[in-house]
Order: C-alpha cells, then sequence, then structure tokens
C-alpha cells in the first residue's frame, strides 16, 4: 500500500483531495444541485474504489498529467488496427481541458446539466435557436451552442459495431484490449459545418470497421490509462481498462446533421448521455507524463 493511500481518509486529505475546491469554478444554475452532493459523491467513489484494485478511472483533467494510481496495463493498439465497436456521445464535454474548460455546473447530479463547455466564442447566428428540438427528452433537448463529446469506441475483439459497450465484446474474446478516440464538438446552426453523418462514417479496411473521418486536425490527443465513463460510475469504480486519446480542441459541428444520425444510425442512438463526476482524486487517475 502506497504513504498516499494510507492518509487517504485522513481528516487533512478527504478534505483536501474529495471534498476540496474541484478545478473548475462552483456551480450556480438555478437547478443544480448543492456542491456537497457531488463532494459526498466523490468521497463515496474513493471509499468504493481506492482499496479495492481499481485501475485509473476517466474521465480526467487532460491538461494535468500526474496522477498516482499504481494499477498498470498494457496500451491499446492504434485504433487503426482495431475494430470500431460502437459510437455515442454525452452532452457538454466529460473531460476538461484544452477548449472545453467552463463548467456546465452541478446538474441534477444524475449525469445531467454537468460537464464542461466550449470556451470559445460564437456568433449570433450560430447560435441561432432551431424551430424544432433535438435529442427530447425529460432532461431538455440539445440546442446551438451546446458541447458534446463524442465517442469512437474501438476493441481489439472481432465483432462488428452495435449498440452499448456489450459490442465490444464477444463469446471467443471477454477481455479484449479498449481504446476511445474523443472529440469535443460544438453544435452550430449551420449546415456549412462539419457533418456528423460524415464524422461517423464507417467502412472496411483490412478486415477491420474503421471510422473513416475521425478529426485529424483539433491537436495532438492527448493519450492517457484509464476506464470507461458515464454517471453510472460516479460514486463506484468502473472495471474497465480503457487507452483514452482525447482532442484537446473543439470543432464546429451542424445540429441539423447530429438530428439526421439521430434519427437513424447503427448504434440505436437517440440522445445525448449523462456525463460522470470528472475526476479528481490522485489516488484514482494515472501518471500518463508529457
Amino acid at each position: 500500500m502506497s504513504s498516499s493511500k494510507q492518509t487517504c481518509f485522513t481528516a487533512v486529505f478527504v478534505s483536501a483531495c474529495v471534498l476540496g475546491a474541484a478545478p473548475f469554478a462552483a456551480s450556480s444554475g438555478a437547478h443544480d444541485v448543492d456542491d456537497t452532493v457531488i463532494a459526498e459523491q466523490r468521497r463515496s467513489l474513493s471509499e468504493n474504489t481506492l482499496f479495492a484494485g481499481y485501475g485509473p478511472q476517466s474521465p480526467r483533467d487532460i491538461d494535468s498529467s500526474s496522477g498516482s494510481n499504481r494499477v498498470r496495463f498494457a496500451s491499446a493498439p492504434p485504433h487503426t488496427e482495431m475494430n470500431l465497436c460502437n459510437i455515442h456521445f454525452h452532452e457538454s464535454a466529460e473531460h476538461r481541458g484544452g477548449e472545453f474548460t467552463t463548467y456546465a455546473g452541478n446538474g441534477d447530479g444524475q449525469g445531467h446539466g454537468t460537464g464542461f463547455k466550449y470556451s470559445g466564442d460564437l456568433s449570433i447566428a450560430e447560435r441561432a435557436p432551431l424551430d424544432e428540438p433535438v435529442a427530447q427528452t425529460e432532461h431538455g433537448s440539445l440546442e446551438p451552442g451546446d458541447t458534446i463529446e463524442l465517442h469512437y469506441v474501438f476493441t481489439t475483439a472481432r465483432v462488428d459495431p452495435g449498440p452499448t459497450l456489450g459490442s465490444c465484446f464477444s463469446e471467443a474474446i471477454k477481455n479484449p484490449q479498449l481504446r476511445v478516440e474523443a472529440q469535443v464538438l460544438v453544435l452550430v446552426n449551420d449546415e456549412e459545418a462539419l457533418d456528423f453523418t460524415k464524422l461517423t462514417r464507417l467502412q472496411k479496411m483490412n478486415g477491420l470497421t474503421q471510422a473513416m473521418n475521425i478529426p485529424s486536425d483539433t491537436g495532438r490527443p492527448v493519450e492517457y490509462a484509464g476506464s470507461t465513463t458515464g454517471p453510472g460510475y460516479n460514486e463506484r469504480g468502473s472495471p474497465f481498462q480503457v487507452t483514452w486519446s482525447v482532442r484537446p480542441k473543439v470543432a464546429k459541428v451542424s445540429i441539423q446533421s447530429v438530428a439526421r444520425w439521430l434519427a437513424y444510425n447503427p448504434f440505436d442512438e437517440d440522445h445525448a448521455h449523462g456525463v460522470r463526476n470528472l475526476v479528481i482524486n490522485p489516488d484514482l487517475l494515472s501518471d500518463f507524463g508529457r
């Protein structure tokens, strides 16, 4: 047991690491849960994870490379040597850093209305509202100006792409290596912006399913060892080991094209997923260096 883990539950460490101020401004939204709710979720995550053997967790601040989790696993191969198994996206960025550092607020405490937003500016035209809502759910809908984080999920298993993470496993391989290529996007009311249906276009290359148009002009991806995400892991560790590549720059995408993709895609996606709280406890993060 490392010395940092031995001291993790001292009053000083809990105050600084679990309940202390996050690396972003406190929430101020009218419908946000209190900061104490998020603090308690972070406390539960640490208590349920630290001594249970879990590997490093996600999402994280990609501008900070430090972490003290001691679980190691081999990096997944380049995505061009793997099978794309799933594509989905989250409303607001799960990761923080690069051009997405504006905190959306604490949200409802269940992954909705939180995460990080594009820190840049948009024109009035790009933010112009639509006549019809996109991806309407009980938690609201997508609107021009919203930020999303797109996840291209890859596996070393020989599978066909499909819904959920379950599509990344097979009867023959229950422990494949996993990789997520992540791109943060801002939705704009502009049909001349990137087309989401093209960003998610698939093609077989050398027997492997590939996403042909993953952006290559949004900065050098930050690669690190982590886990799967989603608000279901706010208070417990994810057991899945994932190699992440997160691009630091945001790209603009036509919200109309997102609506078209949601209307029909091979992954049964019809809405944006919620986000997991940013993991800030260093004992739950990998150290990936620079």
